[in-house]
């Protein structure tokens, strides 16, 4: 006897029509989702959506559509394929292995959870359902990550041996004020790194690799009424044997761009905020500047104009907040069709977070800690 499969037509069905997404958690970040998902409207649609303060719900529903449910109505319902999970950072685990247990594939905004251990739930709830995961760490489809990436790969700046990061943000005692669980250990897990440093700290081990060893230093110096850091600094020791120092912070008033920076033995790339500032590379013309169009033509060999290099204009677009997270949105749905893993899964999210973890460890503990 065969095992009996399901009509190929339902297969087809699957691949043609929108994935059917839910939202839960209806705060800050959750508009930037719905509002990706509205973009993709031939590959998905949102269904529904869900909070614990019903009128917040409500409002992202109105303008963004999808009906107001419970969680358990969520859970459910076979129709709903799909949630991304915006609740506040100590939930995301645990939710997301609810949601796989349930038969739907999961998007978590970042971070995965609060600590590593607290990953691993949903890590195995991802195994044991075959049922998608993915982790925002959006920055990771910049085309200017991409291309530093890209670099990396074809080892066009040698053996890489120094990284530096900065992360230099403000953020005013309302922003920590306007809920209690944020700028608590507890839910938010931490400070400017843990929440807001953790995309860049997930671009730092996409390019340079595995950290061995850290040694940091954090600080509460401009907000009141938070347990964790505000400002923070770490010397890291790679496992290639890079070395590098990294810096975040909230309080560095009134904010600037992050900056991160890879130098290898035959080149280096800077990129400060979302684009490329600098490739320079032996043998290759340098190039300066802010277009995504530099990044893409140095990092295939090419060479751009003098105009284009110095107005920053080649592509003639921009990539604007929002663009990244429907761009990493838009891989997912494509891994839940063709059952192929997502360009972020749940370990490479996981290694960030223990990241993290080490660095409050040694800033605790004042001495260095392996990884």
């Amino acid at each position: 006897m065969f095992a009996k499969r399901a009509p190929i037509w339902k297969h087809l069905v699957f691949m043609t029509q929108p994935l059917s997404f839910a939202i839960l958690g209806c705060g800050t970040i959750a508009p930037t989702h719905a509002k990706a998902l509205l973009s993709l409207s031939d590959r998905a649609c949102l269904s529904a959506v869900c909070d614990v303060i019903p009128e917040r719900a409500a409002t992202l529903a109105k303008e963004y559509g999808g009906r107001v449910r419970s969680w358990n109505e969520i859970l459910a319902d076979p129709g709903i394929q799909a949630v991304s999970i915006c609740t506040p950072s100590g939930l995301h685990a645990a939710q997301a292995a609810e949601a796989l247990l349930a038969g739907k594939h999961v998007v978590v905004e970042k971070p995965f959870d609060i600590h590593a251990a607290a990953c691993e739930p949903a890590l195995k709830a991802a195994k044991e359902s075959g049922k998608i995961l993915t982790v925002i760490s959006q920055h990771r489809f910049d085309r200017a990550s991409l291309a530093a990436r890209r670099l990396v790969e074809e080892s066009a700046l040698g053996r890489i041996f120094g990284v530096n990061v900065r992360i230099p943000w403000f953020r005013t005692q309302e922003y920590y004020d306007s809920g209690d669980w944020r700028g608590t250990w507890e839910m938010d897990g931490g400070g400017c790194l843990m929440n807001q440093g953790i995309h860049t700290v997930d671009l730092m081990l996409w390019l340079a690799g595995p950290v061995k060893r850290v040694w940091a230093r954090t600080l509460t110096a401009a907000h009141q009424r938070i347990a964790v850091e505000d400002h923070l600094c770490a010397t890291v020791e790679f496992a290639s044997g890079a070395i590098g120092n990294l810096s975040a912070s909230t309080a560095t008033y009134p904010g600037f761009p992050v900056w991160l920076e890879i130098a290898g033995t035959e080149g280096t790339v800077l990129i400060e905020g979302d684009e490329i500032h600098t490739v320079a590379i032996r043998g290759r013309e340098t190039v300066r500047g802010t277009a995504h169009e530099h990044a893409r033509q140095v990092a295939a060999g090419g060479t751009l104009g003098a105009t284009e290099a110095s107005t920053g204009e080649a592509l003639g677009n921009q990539w604007v907040w929002g663009d990244a997270h429907r761009a990493q949105l838009d891989d997912f749905i494509t891994a839940c069709r063709d059952h192929r893993p997502p360009a972020v899964d749940g370990l490479s999210a996981r290694a960030a977070v223990a990241f993290i973890g080490a660095v409050y460890r040694s800033a605790r503990l004042g001495m260095a800690v392996e990884l």
